[in-house]
């Protein structure tokens, strides 16, 4: 049987951040995959995970599976983290979630229940957007279309054409928007935009679903949460998929959560119903030690507290990174790269053409996407300076 099958070329990013593992260079700068890095190039556990780990071990009695719908805690802590512990739609028992695994997971809980309520739906997806939305989300049978979303010229959400697009989403179609630090591009809707997409949600009747997998790393969780809450606070339903592996740095730990903001309170239960049952279908029972460890820190007021200082930490760093790369590249090049400064999260395409970014690879081992997007998150003190240099000497 297997001989049959044809042999797939390795995933585009991890395949690149391979190729950069078994580079030789000393010199090697690696922006491809979309972790977060500190100085030291290595990826943190937050000592808030660390003690909220500790403590599981000390306690733990049994291995037994999780309920369907996952940690209590962890689902109450994502809900208030998410739609703020004042939401009204909290308040009137309008929201639901499921634990899923990884914010992926939650992605496609979210599409399986939509597949079920709709099977006419249309996803409306960004152009450009995180690669894997499209096979994720299509792959339930639901057709996706695309909205424009981003201008390169102006290195700028495109709104004009963005609102044009979404006049046609009528009811019972969604419209994918990415909650804050838009991957690919870091190009991220203000509050008055934000205001105007709901409006104009509640008026066509179509259904926001929100990808919100940094929160905190833009400007905080509070301003992060910002526009969602817009949302939820405009129209009847969302969708929301949350992850908590950048914020909370549980990457390998898959830790999501699918949360249903509904018009009552029956419906919210519906919709938890109907997304277990597609759980059990696909994967069976949800994973436990990441939500358990998240649901401790996000409830326990010490560790909560911890951890809230150590991503404003992260998220400093971030936004640093990119008021130091402006300054380094356009000391290099003579050109303005001021928009980087101007954008969100770890993501940014800096905006040169692909032949380029082969060029960067191979002439100085600086690795990146097709698309220039690139992993602010991968550069630091001792790599920035060769980073400037190298995109320099290929433009």
């Amino acid at each position: 049987m297997f001989e049959a099958l044809e042999r797939l070329p390795a995933d585009p990013i991890l395949g690149l951040a391979a190729a950069c593992k078994a580079d030789p260079n000393p010199h090697k700068v690696d922006v491809t995959v979309g972790v977060y890095m500190d100085e030291a190039g290595a990826t943190p556990v937050p000592q808030a995970i660390k003690l909220a780990q500790q403590e599981l071990v000390g306690s733990e009695t049994t291995k037994v599976y999780m309920p369907q719908v996952g940690d209590a805690d962890f689902n109450r802590g994502m809900q208030e983290l998410m739609l703020g512990a004042d939401s009204n739609a909290l308040s009137e028992a309008r929201v639901t979630s499921v634990q899923a695994p990884g914010g992926s997971g939650a992605l496609r809980l979210c599409a399986e229940v939509v597949k079920i309520a709709n099977p006419d739906a249309t996803i409306w997806v960004s152009d450009p957007t995180w690669p894997n939305h499209v096979p994720l989300l299509g792959a339930t049978g639901l057709k996706l279309r695309s909205y424009r979303y981003y201008a390169s010229a102006t290195h700028s959400v495109d709104f004009e054409a963005m609102l044009e697009d979404l006049q046609q989403v009528g009811r019972g179609d969604l419209v994918l928007l990415h909650g804050c630090c838009h991957n690919p591009c870091g190009a991220d809707l203000d509050q008055q935009q934000w205001g105007l997409i709901a409006a104009l949600a509640a008026r066509n009747g179509f259904t926001p679903f929100v990808d919100f997998a940094y929160q905190g790393l833009g400007d905080g969780l509070e301003a992060d949460a910002a526009g969602l809450r817009q949302l939820v606070a405009a129209v009847p339903e969302v969708l929301i998929a949350g992850s908590c592996s950048k914020n909370l740095g549980l990457y390998r730990e898959r830790t999501g959560a699918a949360l249903f903001v509904s018009a009552d309170p029956d419906a919210a239960i519906a919709a938890q119903t109907q997304a277990t049952a597609a759980a059990r279908r696909i994967y069976s029972m949800p994973p436990a030690h990441g939500a358990i460890l998240a649901g401790r820190v996000l409830t326990d007021a010490r560790l909560n507290a911890l951890w809230r200082e150590e991503l404003e930490q992260m998220c400093g760093r971030i936004n640093g990174l990119r008021l130091q790369l402006v300054e380094k590249l356009n000391a290099a090049t003579g050109e303005d790269f001021g928009f980087i400064a101007r954008e969100k999260g770890m993501f940014s395409f800096l905006g040169i053409s692909a032949e380029q970014v082969k060029r960067l690879r191979e002439e100085h081992s600086v690795y990146m996407v097709g698309s220039s997007r690139m992993n602010i998150a991968g550069l630091r003190a001792d790599n920035m300076d060769y980073f400037a240099a190298a995109v320099a000497k290929v433009l």
